[in-house]
């Protein structure tokens, strides 16, 4: 079972609102998820990121590896600092 850290899309039509969760990397994305790990809005200017550090970490020890595009946003928020 391969795991990875993606985002699961919620909100309305065209109001998006996703959570940062750890997935099976053959599950649907809005499907059965493991844990939630944060959430991002990209509706306010600028976005707002909310990650839980200490459970972003615990996943990635655990062996989860997050996809392009959560990797970015931490990355670009340094959310973990």
């Amino acid at each position: 079972m391969a795991l990875k850290i993606r985002l699961a899309r919620l909100g309305a039509k065209k109001k998006p609102f996703y959570r940062l969760v750890v997935a099976d990397s053959k599950a649907k994305r809005d499907g059965a998820f493991l844990d939630i790990v944060g959430f991002y809005d990209p509706n306010p200017d600028p976005f707002v990121l909310e990650v839980k550090p200490v459970l972003y970490r615990e996943w990635l020890q655990k062996g989860a590896t997050p996809t392009d595009t959560v990797k970015s946003l931490v990355k670009s928020r340094k959310a973990l600092d």
